[in-house]
């Protein structure tokens, strides 16, 4: 490829390196305009823009990938596309109609494609969609003035330890979304509910938190940023919750999971269960799997023992691996999950 970047693709870690160009779209007097490059990192908002005062922000993440034949693959582009809807809707935003979201996407990635990390590096080009509300108002209301911007950076691992299973923590004083509140939604305001006990566990060298259900504590609701799941008796079990954001990472496991024969169960799961299970792991884009070791419950002092060998269970391993090869052009897309940029 033609001017690659200067990146050691190996050891990128994940965060934000600066790329070439985003794209935005300004939605104004009832309509969406078309699409314009920017080299600008940065955006001009009124200081009464709904989106600092009321939380009219919501945000996706995808990925793209180089595969081995040098295509570049977009994961369930689709699926996102839908999903940053049901957030506008939620939060009463303007949606972004599906096909300027694909338009948008597939073009941010086109003019960044000198930064999209060779196949084997173990990286990807992380795509941040985010609208955020613009009007200039006091008084609590929606917006009528949008700006949807999409940029994109060069990602590695989301944990330092990449597949391998690590420890995490529940902390009962903390919530991250309240029952049929916005945890449905991808909003920022559930992520800023959540600094707080990850900061505390990241602190007391756990990898996460896993929050129980947010109404009577007895449930596992989402682990952090991610979904979890559990396999109980070679059954993939995963929590149903109104306070869950519905990812797309875990509907794509759960997939795979029946694909290769495995039961799939999305219910309630007590927090009792997991001294039955055998694996574990929080799941999303970011991470795709991650494995979980130990659960420590920090109130109580009980501690459920996952993997005791440390080890990443068989079940969860070959999820990640199926998933990865769909997402690398490794195998067949029977599912019709990627989008080739051509």
């Amino acid at each position: 490829m033609a001017n690659e970047a200067n990146i050691d693709w190996t050891n990128i870690g994940f965060g934000y390196i600066p790329t070439d160009y985003n794209i935005r779209a300004t939605y104004k007097d009832g309509k969406w305009s078309e699409p314009v490059i920017s080299d600008s990192e940065y955006v001009n908002i009124h200081m009464a823009a709904t989106c600092l005062h009321y939380g009219q922000e919501i945000f996706e993440g995808l990925k793209a990938f180089r595969g081995k034949d040098g295509k570049i693959r977009i994961f369930r582009l689709e699926e996102n596309a839908k999903r940053i809807r049901r957030s506008a809707d939620g939060i009463m935003m303007a949606p972004v109609p599906e096909e300027l979201f694909r338009k948008m996407v597939i073009e941010v990635v086109k003019r960044n494609e000198r930064f999209i990390p060779p196949y084997g590096s173990g990286s990807s080009l992380y795509i941040r969609p985010i609208e955020i509300g613009m009007s200039a108002q006091v008084g609590v209301k929606p917006a009528n003035e949008y700006e949807f911007i999409i940029f994109v950076t060069p990602v590695g691992a989301y944990f330092k330890n990449g597949f391998k299973p690590s420890k995490v923590a529940i902390y009962r004083g903390y919530d991250r979304a309240a029952p049929l509140g916005t945890g449905r939604w991808k909003v920022g305001g559930n992520y800023a509910a959540s600094l707080t006990a990850g900061d505390k566990a990241h602190q007391g060298g756990y990898a996460a938190v896993l929050y129980l259900d947010p109404k009577e504590k007895k449930y596992i609701d989402e682990c952090g940023p991610a979904n979890f799941f559990a396999v109980k008796d070679g059954v993939y079990i995963t929590p149903k919750s109104e306070s869950i954001l519905p990812s797309i990472t875990n509907m794509s496991l759960q997939q795979i999971a029946a694909d290769l024969g495995i039961k799939v169960e999305c219910r309630p799961i007590p927090l009792e269960e997991l001294d039955e299970v055998q694996e574990a792991a929080e799941c999303g884009t970011a991470a795709v799997a991650a494995p979980i070791s130990e659960i420590h419950d920090i109130d109580t002092g009980k501690k459920y023992i996952i993997a005791p060998d440390n080890q990443p269970g068989p079940v969860t391993t070959a999820l990640y691996n199926r998933l990865r090869a769909i997402q690398l052009g490794d195998v067949e897309d029977t599912h019709n999950w990627v989008t080739i940029v051509e």
